[in-house]
């Protein structure tokens, strides 16, 4: 990467930095390119240069995110023992929705909902947004069930929990609590279908 590569993404990532600053501490509506340029140390006119409006600097960050997680995801659902696969992927879930910066972000989305209705629908299209797909594949591969899409609904939901009491204010689990979540959430599905082979 040549120096001006270099010195490019230094500059993104402090706008990117600073619009998350920005963006959790005063909100969305209210977050002005003008403060997030000044956090950064840069100009507006630079800052528009590589985001050229306030919806894709929130989306780049999710984007990324979206994109490593799904990755990660994927390589989990593909170990070759079905319960090894499915506690690993529920762990990564169930710790991924339980992140300060995840709660942080939902938190933002429910506040600001109603004055930006497309910072939700952003958010949506940004996100891990493979998962269903890919648990639907893993789902017909591995079990003998008519209706994974209800499976797959069920087990997401119970992973959800302790994100849902995190929302809320309640203290987060520890790692190991949210761990014997994913493994007993895990557990209840697996006891319901039959795997096949």
């Amino acid at each position: 990467m040549s120096k001006i590569e270099q010195n490019r993404e230094k500059k993104k990532q402090a706008i990117l930095v600073a619009a998350k600053e920005v963006f959790l501490s005063e909100g969305y509506t209210s977050a002005s390119m003008d403060v997030i340029a000044a956090k950064a140390s840069i100009t507006k006119q630079t800052l528009y240069r590589y985001f050229p409006s306030k919806i894709e600097l929130f989306q780049t960050p999710l984007k990324r995110i979206g994109e490593s997680y799904d990755e990660s995801f994927s390589r989990h659902l593909k170990m070759e023992d079905t319960r090894d696969a499915m506690i690993a992927f529920a762990i990564e879930f169930v710790e991924f929705h339980t992140s300060s910066e995840n709660i942080s972000t939902q938190r933002l989305l429910i506040t600001e909902a109603s004055q930006a209705p497309e910072l939700v629908e952003s958010f949506m299209e940004v996100g891990p947004n493979d998962i269903h797909s890919l648990l639907k594949a893993f789902f017909a591969e591995r079990f003998d069930t008519e209706n994974p899409d209800t499976m797959i609904e069920l087990w997401l939901g119970m992973l959800h929990a302790p994100s849902f009491d995190a929302l809320m204010g309640m203290p987060k689990q520890s790692s190991e609590q949210l761990e014997n979540h994913a493994k007993s959430a895990t557990d209840l599905i697996l006891a319901s279908v039959q795997i096949k082979g």
